[in-house]
């Protein structure tokens, strides 16, 4: 094990994120969502949260500060309704680390899809509260001496 690394970051995703340019994007998906029918990078994360996954990778990226929106979460379908929570826990720990980040867009289910087939990786999790996927698009890191 690595030191500063959480245990749900995957030695597999961790190579991923390595991997990503500036710009790149990595889908974080709820256990239902159809990964391995959108993207032909999928890794496994069963059984572990959003937000647990989401602190584990900001401390190791930034976030796009180039772009409206590095943060996009799926729009419910019509008669749906989210739950204000999640996007609540995840704006959090999206502000321990990266405070100056937009608000978290809201994309139409069919062009997450879309948006899905040209990410550089989704990773599929074990949440299962409805509507929690959400894409991150990796920035470019601080430069330091």
């Amino acid at each position: 094990m690595l030191i500063g690394i959480k245990p749900c970051i995957s030695a597999e995703l961790l190579s991923v994120l390595y991997r990503m340019g500036h710009g790149d994007e990595i889908v974080l998906a709820d256990a239902f969502f159809g990964g391995d029918a959108l993207n032909a990078r999928v890794i496994r994360a069963d059984g572990i949260r959003i937000p647990d996954l989401l602190d584990g990778i900001l401390r190791l990226i930034n976030l796009d500060s180039y772009v409206e929106a590095p943060v996009i979460m799926m729009q419910p379908s019509v008669g749906d309704v989210l739950d204000p929570e999640v996007e609540r826990r995840y704006r959090e720990v999206i502000d321990r680390y990266w405070p100056d980040t937009p608000p978290i867009a809201r994309l139409e289910r069919f062009a997450f899809y879309e948006r899905t087939k040209k990410a550089f990786a989704v990773v599929m999790t074990g949440e299962t509260v409805k509507y929690a996927n959400i894409i991150l698009k990796k920035g470019v890191p601080p430069v330091s001496d």
